[in-house]
């Protein structure tokens, strides 16, 4: 390990499994709340049911009380691009959601987000949300043994840039995770390949592209909580945590662990 490695924490398999354990909570709890979504409900209600369904499978929220944070999701609407604090906002047909989740199991976290359309919505947010996937799974896919983490910040950069004039967020990155959910390395959404810590056996990321329609500027809100674009455009934001094992890359928060996406894209499934 060197300099750029401090405060990266390595895990064994068996703590992998744990982490295994919580993302499969935070996956299942995703895809309850994407049917959960329509017109005339709150997000406030959104966040009692992730809530439930959290504590119900035996895992703890990762986000409640998180330096305060009042819920067990972040529940984002239109051009609010991440960490929007659920409440009484109710969700109308046109409506985008981004909705980030995490949970603990055993001590050990997943973390990953969605955002979903509430009913019929421009073709070019669509775009956007269609976009914004693509470029976290090819950040994914970018990821191996023995690379660097930068490589999957270009790799997001590249998809996104090659789709359109969007604006990616550069001020909020992915992360380590682990024993805790934001820990070293940082991961940037752009920049030149082959820069920082290794990617090594053991190491866990949550990618996670943040990305507008217009400006990457942003401003924190006086909740101090929720980031919105300046110039009001609406954004997309999705994550998922993964790892790598000497198999290939294993999605721990996706339901497949990633096997469908990443044989789409000709990278070998490290699950187990």
């Amino acid at each position: 390990m060197g300099l750029l490695d401090r405060g990266i924490e390595i895990k064994t398999p068996d703590q992998i499994d744990g982490m295994r354990r919580a993302g499969l909570v935070v996956g299942q709890t995703l895809e309850l709340l994407r049917d959960s979504v329509r017109a005339g409900i709150s997000t406030g209600e959104l966040d009692a049911i992730a809530e439930d369904n959290i504590r119900s499978s035996g895992a703890t929220p990762s986000f409640l009380g998180y330096h305060g944070f009042p819920g067990s999701i972040c529940a984002s609407v239109n051009d609010e691009v991440v960490h929007g604090i659920p409440g009484d906002r109710v969700l109308a047909d046109g409506d985008v959601i981004s909705i980030d989740c995490g949970a603990i199991v055993a001590g050990w976290h997943g973390d990953a987000a969605i955002t979903v359309a509430v009913g019929a919505v421009p073709p070019e947010v669509t775009e956007l949300m269609r976009v914004t996937e693509e470029a976290m799974w090819r950040g994914i896919a970018a990821a191996h043994l023995g690379g660097r983490v930068t490589d999957i910040s270009h790799a997001v950069e590249r998809h996104v840039r090659g789709a359109g004039r969007y604006g990616i967020l550069e001020d909020y990155t992915g992360h380590g995770i682990g024993s805790e959910m934001h820990q070293p390395p940082n991961v940037p959404n752009f920049g030149r390949p082959g820069k920082g810590p290794k990617l090594v056996e053991g190491l866990a990321l949550a990618v996670e592209p943040m990305v507008t329609l217009g400006t990457k500027e942003t401003t924190l809100l006086e909740d101090d909580w929720t980031v919105v674009t300046d110039d009001g455009s609406w954004a997309a934001h999705v994550e998922h945590t993964f790892t790598l094992t000497p198999q290939g890359t294993w999605v721990l928060t996706a339901l497949d662990g990633g096997e469908a996406a990443l044989s789409a894209l000709g990278v070998p499934f490290g699950g187990r």
